[in-house]
């Protein structure tokens, strides 16, 4: 049986810590590892060291979303494929909208990354019809597929889950740093929650130090990310 492990938003050096401890201990467990990536370097985006980092602990495949062009060196490696970013980004960005994972055992796994446009970037393609004219494309090579929903309004996942009910896997919700708890399979086989979770300090707002988010709030200007230290949280879910 196919095992795969999709780890929730890693945000900062604590996720990368606190997944690079579990997966040393558990990393035999899966078939596929697969992690959001784009809050892993200080918070906002990826790094080049920090993506050989992950992949160096036992992650396969990374997914990105609203900061994946947050830091300039991700261009020395958008184009890893193991790297997926946003399908619906506008034709003629760099990096890939999906990945497929050929398995020793010849199994085929695709990976797709979509980013919502709720409170997000609303300049994007429409997620919904990005994802419906690819799946025909990508059903040619397996029907096993794992779609990442980096998106902020439960409604939009929601949607989502019923527009791709019984057509993909699994639809795996990311962006909030919250885990729900409506991890379910869906009347058509599909499985979904929406939202994974995040990997980092526990002690913080969604992985930041707590006194920069409130001043944020207080004052409504911007503040510097600092992300919090402490005591991790793990979240994940698993899928067969």
């Amino acid at each position: 049986m196919l095992k795969i492990l999709f780890i929730g938003d890693i945000v900062g050096e604590t996720g990368r810590v606190c997944v690079a401890k579990y997966l040393s201990d558990n990393r035999q467990s899966y078939d596929i590892v697969i992690a959001n990536g784009e809050n892993s370097a200080g918070g906002k985006g990826i790094s080049k060291n920090v993506f050989y980092e992950m992949i160096n602990c036992g992650i396969d495949v990374v997914t990105l979303g609203n900061h994946t062009f947050a830091r300039k060196d991700v261009f020395e490696i958008i184009d890893d494929p193991r790297i997926v970013r946003p399908l619906n980004y506008p034709e003629g960005n760099v990096g890939h909208g999906h990945y497929i994972m050929n398995l020793a055992n010849g199994i085929k796994v695709a990976i797709v990354n979509l980013l919502g446009r709720v409170f997000t970037v609303e300049c994007l393609d429409c997620p919904f019809r990005a994802i419906e004219n690819f799946l025909p494309k990508i059903y040619n090579e397996t029907k096993i597929i794992v779609v990442d929903f980096h998106a902020e309004a439960t409604s939009e996942k929601n949607a989502m889950k019923h527009f791709l009910d019984g057509k993909v896997s699994a639809l795996l919700g990311t962006h909030t740093h919250v885990a729900t708890n409506d991890v379910h399979i869906t009347s058509n086989g599909t499985g979904y929650v929406t939202d994974v979770g995040m990997c980092g300090p526990k002690n913080s707002v969604i992985g930041l130090v707590p006194e920069i988010i409130i001043k944020r709030f207080l004052l409504c200007t911007p503040q510097k990310f600092v992300v919090a230290t402490g005591p991790a949280q793990f979240n994940a879910v698993d899928y067969s």
